[in-house]
Parts: C-alpha cells; sequence; structure tokens
C-alpha cells in the first residue's frame, strides 16, 4: 500500500520528539533492573543486534525510551542519528521496516557507515525480520539495532539467522522490589545477601535480625500477587480495576489480538478455555491428554499447538523434568503463568486468593520460579523439576541446573511447620544426587533458618519465607 510520506513523517516526529529539541518529560526517572544489561548493551562495542523479550505491558517501550534519554541527553550522539518505531501502530505497520528508514534517511542525510541508533518496538509484525537483522549486522557498518517482541523468534525457523547476531534480553513482570518501588512503598532496611547460600553461615541472632526487619513486607507481598508485575495495572488502587486491566489488557489482547494477527488462530473459543484450564492449574503438570479429555470438541494436536503459542508470546514458562534421556521425553511439563496475579485476575477471585490456601500457595510459587529465573538467567541455566521414580509423590518444584551445580527449591506456603516428612521429596533429591544445599520457601517466620542434617546425608536445607526470599531475589 502507498503510504503518503507526509503522513509517514508525521508519526516518525511524533514518536521521536528529540528530533526536534523536546525531552520525553513523561517518562519515570525509577529505572527497571533490566536497564543496567541495556545500558552496558548500548555503551558496548558488540556488532550484535539486542533483542528485549517479555510479554505485553511489561515495559519494555519504556525501557527503549529511557535509554534514548540517556544517549540524546550525552551530547555526544546527535538526536537525528535515534530513530524510535513501534510495528504496532497501524500506519507503520503498513508502511513495512524499509519505507520507514527510507523516511528516516530522507529526514536526516547521514554518510554510509555513520554511527545511528535504531530503537525498533514489536518487531513481530515485520515480516522476516530475523533476516533483515542478519544482513543489518553482517553488513550495516556502524548501526546499533535494538528490538523488542511480545512473541517468541525461537518458532520460526528463520531463527536460525539469529545465531550469533544478536542477544536476548528477557523482561518478565515486575519482580517484587520493583513493584514496591513503583508503588513508592517506604521499605525497611533488610540485611542484603548477594546469595542465599550465605545464609547458611549465620546464627540464630541473624535470622531472627532480619525476620524483624522484613515481616512487615508480608502485606505487600500479598497486594503483589493480587496486582500483578504489569506496570499499569500495579498502579493502579482500585483491585477491581486493576485486575480488569490484566484481563483485557494483557490476557485479552494477547488472546483475541496478537494470537489471530501473527499465528493465524481462528479458534478463540477454544483457545481461551485452555488458558483458563492453565489458570485453574498454575504450577500444575501438563498432561496434554487429559486436558482435551477434560475440554471436550479439542483434540490433542489443539491443545499441543496453543501450548506453544501461549510460551511463544510469554504468557506461560514450562518446565521439564529433571534428568536424561526417555523419561525427560516422555515426562510431562511443568507450568507457571507469566505472572502470579494472573489466574486469581481471570477467575475473579479478588481477594479471596489471600484465603484459599492452594490457590495462594501456586500463586506464591509462580512468583518465586519467575524471580529464580530472572536472577539466574545471565548465567544460561536449565530450569526442570524432579519427582522420585520410586514414589512419585515425592518431588522437587524448582530445580536450577547451572553449569554442574545444583540448585532445588520447594516451596511449602502453608501454616504448617516445616517437618522432615514434609521434606522427603526434597532430602531425597540432595542424597541422590550429592547436593550440598537445598531450599526450602516457607510461610512462617518460625521456620526461618538452617536445617542441618535432616538428609541421610547429613546435608543441609535453608527454610526461607518467601516475602523475603522474592525480595532478596529482586535485588
Amino acid at each position: 500500500m502507498d503510504i503518503p510520506k507526509a503522513e509517514l513523517v508525521a508519526v516518525l516526529q511524533e514518536f521521536n520528539p528529540w528530533w526536534g529539541g523536546l525531552s520525553a518529560s513523561d517518562l519515570p526517572d525509577w529505572e527497571r533492573s533490566a536497564m543496567a544489561p541495556l545500558r552496558a548493551w548500548v555503551e558496548g562495542g558488540s556488532k550484535r543486534a539486542l533483542l528485549l523479550s517479555g510479554a505485553r505491558q511489561t515495559g519494555k517501550t519504556t525501557l527503549f525510551r529511557q535509554a534514548i534519554r540517556e544517549l540524546v541527553r550525552g551530547g555526544t550522539v546527535a538526536p537525528a542519528q535515534v530513530l524510535y518505531a513501534t510495528f504496532d501502530h497501524p500506519l507503520l505497520k503498513l508502511a513495512g521496516l524499509e519505507k520507514t528508514l527510507a523516511a528516516w534517511a530522507e529526514m536526516f542525510p547521514t554518510d554510509p557507515g555513520a554511527r545511528q541508533w535504531l530503537f525498533l518496538d514489536e518487531i513481530q509484525y515485520v515480516e522476516d525480520w530475523q533476516t533483515w537483522v542478519k544482513h543489518q549486522v553482517d553488513f550495516g557498518r556502524g548501526r546499533r539495532i535494538a528490538l523488542t517482541g511480545s512473541a517468541s523468534p525461537l518458532r520460526d525457523a528463520s531463527a536460525e539467522s539469529g545465531v550469533g547476531r544478536w542477544e536476548t534480553l528477557p523482561l518478565p513482570t515486575l519482580s517484587f522490589g520493583e513493584y514496591l518501588k513503583l508503588r513508592e512503598v517506604e521499605v525497611p532496611a533488610v540485611d542484603p545477601v548477594r546469595s542465599l547460600r550465605e545464609c547458611f553461615d549465620w546464627g540464630e541472632g541473624d535470622f531472627a535480625r532480619v525476620a524483624a526487619q522484613a515481616k512487615p513486607l508480608v502485606g505487600h507481598f500479598h497486594e503483589y500477587l493480587l496486582r500483578s508485575g504489569f506496570p499499569e495495572p500495579a498502579l493502579t488502587d482500585d483491585l477491581t480495576r486493576c485486575q480488569r486491566l490484566l484481563r483485557e489488557d494483557i490476557v485479552d489482547k494477547v488472546l483475541k489480538r496478537d494470537m489471530t494477527a501473527l499465528y493465524g488462530v481462528r479458534r478463540v473459543i477454544e483457545l481461551e478455555k485452555i488458558f483458563l484450564y492453565l489458570c485453574y492449574h498454575d504450577g500444575g503438570m501438563l498432561d496434554v491428554t487429559a486436558i482435551s479429555r477434560e475440554l471436550e470438541g479439542i483434540t490433542r494436536d489443539s491443545v499441543a499447538k496453543f501450548l506453544d503459542l501461549f510460551e511463544s508470546t510469554h504468557l506461560i514458562y514450562r518446565l521439564r523434568p529433571f534428568g536424561y534421556g526417555k523419561d525427560v521425553l516422555r515426562g510431562k511439563s511443568k507450568v507457571y503463568l507469566a505472572d502470579a496475579a494472573l489466574p486469581g485476575s481471570v477467575l475473579l477471585l479478588g481477594r479471596r486468593l489471600l484465603e484459599q490456601s492452594e490457590r495462594l500457595g501456586a500463586a506464591v510459587e509462580t512468583a518465586f520460579f519467575k524471580h529464580v529465573f530472572t536472577r539466574y538467567y545471565p548465567d544460561q541455566p536449565t530450569f526442570t523439576y524432579s519427582r522420585s521414580k520410586a514414589n512419585r509423590n515425592l518431588k522437587v518444584d524448582l530445580v536450577a541446573e547451572v553449569g554442574d551445580r545444583l540448585v532445588p527449591f520447594e516451596v511449602k506456603y502453608q501454616d504448617a511447620p516445616i517437618t522432615p516428612k514434609r521434606l522427603r521429596g526434597l532430602c531425597g533429591f540432595l542424597d541422590e544426587h550429592g547436593v550440598e544445599h537445598g531450599y526450602v520457601i516457607t510461610r512462617r517466620w518460625e521456620d526461618f533458618r538452617v536445617l542441618d542434617a535432616w538428609s541421610e546425608g547429613g546435608r543441609r536445607i535453608l527454610a526461607v519465607p518467601a516475602t523475603l526470599a522474592c525480595y532478596w531475589l529482586s535485588r
């Protein structure tokens, strides 16, 4: 379609106010923790592109605009050398990438090879964008390219073009610590730790002191589980409106717009039914046959396909069972939704979530997984869960494998005390694999301590309240 050049230029000028000497006054001064690696990429000399990947409404655009603000404020980069464009905009989507870049080049002609910065939002709407990025990285001298996407490129075979051409920076929903900053909560001074392993060297006084410091955060943690880590809903004081925004702006737009626009999905009702099923079973095991049987009229192939799409659009995470060989290939996956507040919002639970121990425990496990995922991601870990072959009831909720190190976690967010019987799965995993340290994420502050010699091999387990664990992992 032939887009009038004047209209295209007008849209670009609106998205790039720094071209006219205007500042982005609507941007917050507070930054997400992902700004540090983004800033490192901006300031570094790598030729690779950067793909900022995450679900809708997690703050990807804000991060880009904050990075651009720093670039043009510094004075070393001319404003005309920096382009921001979002291909979620109808006119830019129609114009396409090449016409958009041509309009920019006509407005600000530059010498071949001149330094340029391209921040391209919602790149998944650009056809064959992977090949374009490959070509630019290989031959586009002087161009630094940063991209965002609400859908994973890994489903497309052409994603092989990206090997060595771009690096991925995931942007999950807000951590608990980021949520507190966004809400401007006055946080008590809590002794920091670089790693949970430090607590194995603590004495009773250390545990008592930190518990007293962190207990006031429990109410805020429960609010975080209700309100979500999506910035706009999280800032909304009215919980009913907050959860409505989650349903309408996050879930509905992904299911009813992105799925149809990106992947040609037409059976939206089936898609909604499967997502509702996942909300009922957040943190649970995925049995494709059982889902197909319970949701009459939906085939196994459709269930499997839609689960892939949910993962591609960052609505769910899937974990394979721990181990190797056919047991892993045949084993069921475990699923976590992208944010702990999504199931309660979709199921219209409101504050009743806090009164339902099983659903509250699932929300805490989902939130904790997200924090571990984000904290360990730079180390390129593998995340799995474990179940004993001898006794399927003995399990470990989450295993992070970092290099040759195994870090097992069990989540027990109930009022009952932690006992050896309740940790048989975790103790068995430690003994079977010769792992020195394990972690149980609890609700009771009385359990905050090191549990010595609870396994046959004398392994040690740290019991740490979920509120404190998520707060520490946010930092």
